[in-house]
């Protein structure tokens, strides 16, 4: 049978260092002090806890007493007081030191589980420890804010507090990656990742949350992961407003890109001619941009742009000369619509294609 652990077992030699230092009134000694720290580090990796030890450590103190001459009575408090602050050290230590290595051992689950990286197998066994079954799909969301997140950021530990508060011990990992607030659920629990986008996009100050789509396995996640990072560079690129992103909405802007060189020479084709305009193509392509952002409602776009409708009117009517397409027929409208949003996408005419 294996021996117990009891706070008693790690006072070994106190009760003597006690009455030996009470005996002559001297303080403890450097190998005596070193000796409770290591005392406590043991305790502390065996996990009993420090209120337990302190009671014992003043108990056996008590015993001492008993034994001692008034003099030394009298300076009994104040070896206790170094015995006692000597072996919490240690404890504490010990405790810093498995915080540590358990954040460092999180930390590259993290990566290797966002990466790719590792053995799948290994990689599904190490999940269980940190609350996930890869065996199950899983879907990831991404916050961003203003300033850079790490796991010790108060916001961090503000989220995920609201969050173990409305959902218990579900299966969730919420940590960060690259300054960024990531949560990792079920794929079938998409009320967690609504409740986290609402939480994150409030915490963050008007930040922006990126929900991808659910896939099943450890790489599943590395897939959601990059889905959602793809849809905040997305968002920035076309100048998208909403606060909170799904992948599954933005399925058509990939499509649309994946024949980079087709899309560029559409964009060149239909809206080259702009550039021909004075001033350039910029303010020409913006009016576009709020005309078919707006549904092609030319009052709300002319608004959006501080100008009048006649004077949108003109502009419109000025691309339609230039580019032979007519922003108000559908037929016309279709195609420029498309090599605007390839424009967005592929950062024209800031950059030649």
């Amino acid at each position: 049978m294996a021996e117990q652990e009891t706070p008693e077992k790690y006072l070994k030699g106190y009760a003597e260092t006690l009455t030996s230092a009470c005996a002559t009134g001297r303080k403890l000694t450097r190998d005596e002090l070193d000796s409770l720290r290591i005392q406590g580090e043991r305790a502390a990796e065996a996990g009993i806890g420090l209120r337990a030890l302190v009671r014992a450590h003043l108990a056996a103190a008590q015993t001492v007493r008993r034994g001692l001459a008034p003099a030394g009575a009298d300076h009994l408090l104040a070896c206790v007081e170094q015995a006692v602050d000597a072996f919490v050290e240690g404890h504490e230590r010990a405790q810093r030191l498995a915080v540590r290595q358990e954040e460092a051992a999180r930390r590259e689950f993290v990566d290797d589980l966002l990466y790719g990286r590792s053995d799948l197998g290994r990689l599904a066994e190490r999940a269980v420890r940190f609350g996930l079954l890869l065996s199950h799909a899983h879907a990831v969301a991404v916050a961003q804010g203003n300033a850079p997140y790490d796991d010790g950021h108060p916001l961090t530990r503000r989220v995920e507090s609201a969050l173990v508060a409305r959902f218990g011990d579900r299966r969730i990992l919420l940590t960060t990656k690259d300054g960024r607030l990531i949560c990792i659920a079920p794929g079938d629990q998409s009320d967690v990742l609504g409740f986290f986008a609402k939480q994150a996009y409030a915490a963050t100050d008007g930040g922006r949350v990126a929900v991808g789509r659910p896939h099943p396995g450890a790489g599943g996640v590395v897939h959601s992961y990059e889905e959602a990072l793809n849809a905040l560079d997305l968002a920035d690129r076309m100048g998208l407003e909403d606060p909170v992103l799904h992948a599954s909405d933005l399925l058509v802007y990939p499509v649309l890109t994946r024949d980079r060189q087709a899309m560029a020479e559409l964009v060149r084709s239909v809206l080259g001619p702009l550039k021909g305009a004075r001033g350039g193509a910029r303010p020409l392509l913006d009016t576009l941009i709020a005309y078919f952002d707006t549904g092609c409602v030319a009052a709300e776009a002319a608004r959006r742009l501080s100008l009048s409708v006649r004077a949108l009117t003109y502009r419109l009517d000025r691309i339609h000369k230039l580019t032979g397409a007519d922003p108000g027929d559908p037929i016309h409208r279709y195609t420029l619509q498309t090599a605007v949003i390839g424009a967005r996408l592929l950062d024209w005419p800031n950059q030649d294609l």
